[in-house]
């Protein structure tokens, strides 16, 4: 049966993301990525145009492995510089009334208990439509202005990361009850009943802690946990962890088969099939006919920096892809950065020689031209994949939103394939997610299930741990 998939705007908090150079263009708004009122623009324009949430990537260090080091991604603007996009979620989550705000979070560079106070906070702030994004950091230039000497192992971060969310869980689930606040605080005299509030020990191998959670329960307890692991490790630690996990196929063959992977490592953990939705990235090209479409997407190939490309993938998998042949074989690399890339590429034609040069052109095999119902068609090859939603990745802002608003969203809807818009919705009296009481992120992304987490996920097990 068709259901509506989850529409994400995937975005960073700085000039340029992965169509570098596109930032030029006269219609882009990327260059007011530090002002407030571009942020705030854009969610209310999402909202309206019924998107689910914005996806925030986000680093911390600049990408250093491309020739040059990191002044030739200075010099191309390669996700540099760049902002902390968690400063912008609660201008937009005021102007906004469904989007929800996922946001990339490192284990590296918080602590636990800060970092649970802070997740908690945003998730009062916007009514329960808050979302964690667990990364583990991969770049050198991350580490050392952490502090340290280089990235700890692939294995080491998993394992810190699992640790870090063990601690987090607890004192997001446990260190206070439900009934702790007072129904009525002014008639009781008080704000809360502190015997219904607990301290919180952990001992482990990197964290130690004794605290109080400093919040109440928010909406959601625990945000929407969020992960994009494409190795074995990764895919295990979704598995286990998250309720949403960003895939990277290069088509709906590559991306159904490590569905299939994850859901069978999901129910090794307990946790049945539909306790995690999976997200692809994607960009669209939308065109009047074919022909058009072409046109423009070739004008986008034309607007792009091929340097700053490079660079880019240089830093996500670690080799400086300006010092080898282009064109050698890539199948045998492996890296200790980001592997789901790499993974992605070849399990998306077996068989198939691949190259860096491939390897370098990621972003573009994400891309899907054509008019709105050669691109509805597309969605739905992927609907029928299995996947459940897309991470929508732009050229521009806020252009590729709105056109994707204005002319693909009417096709989808009519296929079922997009819930309806909000005014719609509204004015047909539908007891959908989009009118009366807006709902959390997770009751969105799990309609017809409650704002807290299911039994089946491993943070409700601390509620039985001794």
């Amino acid at each position: 049966m068709t259901r509506p998939l989850i529409y994400n705007a995937f975005v960073t908090n700085n000039l340029s993301h992965i169509h570098h150079g596109a930032w030029r263009r006269p219609t882009s708004q990327n260059l007011g990525y530090n002002d407030l009122a571009t942020w705030i623009s854009l969610a209310t324009t999402l909202d309206a145009g019924g998107f689910d949430a914005i996806f925030f990537a986000d680093t911390f260090g600049a990408m250093e492995d491309h020739s040059g080091g990191w002044r030739t991604s200075a010099r191309h603007s390669v996700q540099f510089p760049a902002g902390d996009p968690l400063m912008l979620v609660p201008a937009m989550a005021a102007a906004t009334r469904n989007l929800g705000f996922v946001v990339t979070g490192s284990i590296l560079a918080q602590q636990p208990y800060l970092w649970a106070r802070t997740v908690s906070t945003l998730d009062h702030l916007t009514n329960g439509r808050f979302g964690w994004n667990v990364v583990t950091s991969t770049r050198r230039s991350e580490a050392r202005a952490l502090g340290l000497d280089d990235i700890p192992s692939h294995a080491d971060r998993y394992a810190q990361a699992q640790e870090f969310l063990e601690i987090t869980y607890k004192l997001w689930e446990t260190s206070w009850q439900d009934d702790a606040v007072s129904s009525d605080p002014r008639a009781e005299g008080r704000y809360l009943d502190e015997s219904k509030v607990h301290e919180i020990h952990h001992r482990g191998a990197r964290y130690r802690m004794d605290a109080v959670h400093q919040q109440p329960p928010s909406p959601q307890r625990t945000p929407v946990i969020f992960q994009a692991g494409g190795s074995p490790i990764g895919r295990d630690f979704a598995a286990r962890h998250a309720e949403g996990t960003f895939i990277a196929g290069h088509d709906p063959a590559s991306a159904a088969a490590a569905i299939t992977d994850v859901r069978a490592r999901a129910r090794a953990h307990g946790r049945p099939d539909d306790d995690i939705r999976f997200i692809q990235g994607m960009t669209f090209v939308v065109g009047s006919t074919e022909e058009e479409a072409r046109r423009l997407s070739s004008e986008v190939d034309d607007d792009l920096d091929n340097e700053a490309m490079l660079a880019h993938m240089s830093g996500t998998i670690g080799l400086d892809l300006g010092a080898i042949d282009l064109d050698a074989p890539f199948e045998e690399f492996t890296s200790d950065r980001t592997q789901g890339v790499i993974r992605g590429l070849v399990e998306s034609a077996p068989g198939t020689p691949k190259t860096f040069r491939d390897l370098s052109r990621w972003a573009w095999s994400q891309r899907v031209v054509g008019t709105p119902e050669t691109i509805a068609d597309e969605i739905g090859r992927w609907a029928a994949a299995g996947v459940d939603g897309l991470n929508i990745i732009h050229i521009e802002t806020p252009g590729t939103y709105v056109e994707f608003i204005d002319h693909v969203a009417p096709v989808l809807r009519a296929r079922g394939l997009m819930r309806a818009a909000p005014a719609a919705a509204a004015s047909a009296g539908a007891e959908t997610t989009d009118d009366a009481a807006p709902v959390t992120l997770r009751e969105r992304l799990f309609p017809g299930r409650g704002a807290r987490l299911p039994a089946s996920h491993p943070a409700r097990a601390v509620l039985t741990s001794p």
